[in-house]
């Protein structure tokens, strides 16, 4: 529709564009949101209508100044596609702009998994010198940002996140609660997976002596109620204790899947210390995500990151 009312020149109805647009999103802001939805087609147009070498520069100007308005975290991954240098050298401009929305468009323009977002083919340590910049931001919408390219670098290279996290947190340029957010959001996905250097970092040791006992569960479950179960864990010495637990549903065609983690309780234990601990987990028989198929599923209790027991039981 914005090509069907606007002048054919591709710059002239740019140009209406950017005049019509609002006053900049509050740069005071520590936190935000997106922006105007409203204003997303005017990123997509100038995906569309300017993503070549002539209009390439003056692209980028107008999506400097629709990003302030609503997020151009998509449209930019057009131009980093069809002129990777030339947007990098860009983002390295704008990644100590004044503007928080520029900055945060840094970030999440080069994510390796963003989602609903064209995916881009860069390689994503070359994304490290605009984190190792943004990490340090003094604003939330900007570091949520980091912490999520982190995840996202976590689920390719898990070491590379562990290693920059690291690298950051000894650098001491972000303030320690607003890095511990970054270390704990950016690690989120590792944590599940029970990593044992994520889980070091966030001070939980993975350790093959925590032991849960008297764990039981129910035997058998009808759809539509809960499944229970209870344990209790028993520290070793004193230590900080992260406690999920995995179930492993059966599929439609009687496969177990590859297990879905929940996330139970944080403890800090003195040693000898012990907590008993009950949870109910409902089993819906009518769920957006997940089908629940009769038949035998698994329970598993996840303690730092290392198993610590399972129990079948029978969905009727």
């Amino acid at each position: 529709l914005l090509r069907k009312h606007l002048p054919q020149n591709y710059r002239q109805a740019t140009q209406i564009l950017l005049e019509s647009l609002p006053r900049p999103a509050d740069p005071s802001l520590s936190d935000g949101d997106f922006g105007d939805f409203i204003y997303a087609p005017f990123n997509e147009f100038v995906a569309k209508y300017g993503c070549n070498k002539d209009d390439l520069e003056f692209s980028l100007d107008a999506l400097y100044q629709m990003t302030q308005r609503f997020s151009a975290e998509d449209a930019i991954r057009y131009f980093i596609n069809a002129y990777p240098d030339q947007t990098l050298a860009r983002i390295h401009q704008w990644k100590s702009d004044s503007h928080y929305h520029v900055r945060r468009l840094c970030s999440e323009g080069l994510r390796p998994r963003l989602p609903w977002a064209q995916k881009i083919n860069f390689p994503i340590e070359a994304a490290l010198p605009v984190l190792d910049e943004l990490f340090a931001d003094s604003t939330r919408f900007v570091t949520r940002s980091v912490a999520n390219h982190i995840n996202d670098i976590s689920k390719s290279n898990p070491e590379l996140a562990v290693q920059s996290l690291g690298r950051w947190k000894k650098s001491k340029r972000q303030n320690p609660e607003e890095m511990d957010f970054i270390i704990r959001h950016g690690l989120r996905g590792l944590v599940k997976q029970g990593h044992p250097d994520a889980m070091k970092m966030l001070g939980y040791a993975p350790s093959h002596s925590i032991k849960a006992s008297s764990f039981k569960a129910t035997g058998k479950v009808h759809r539509g109620s809960a499944l229970e179960f209870s344990f209790k864990v028993t520290a070793p010495e004193d230590c900080r204790i992260l406690i999920d637990y995995v179930i492993y549903f059966r599929n439609k065609a009687g496969d177990l899947n590859k297990g879905k983690v929940f996330k139970l309780k944080k403890l800090a234990l003195k040693k000898g210390d012990s907590m008993e601990l009950r949870k109910r987990h409902m089993l819906h028989s009518q769920m957006t995500t997940r089908t629940i198929y009769p038949g035998q599923h698994l329970l598993e209790l996840q303690i730092n990151g290392v198993s610590a027991g399972k129990k079948k039981f029978e969905v009727l």
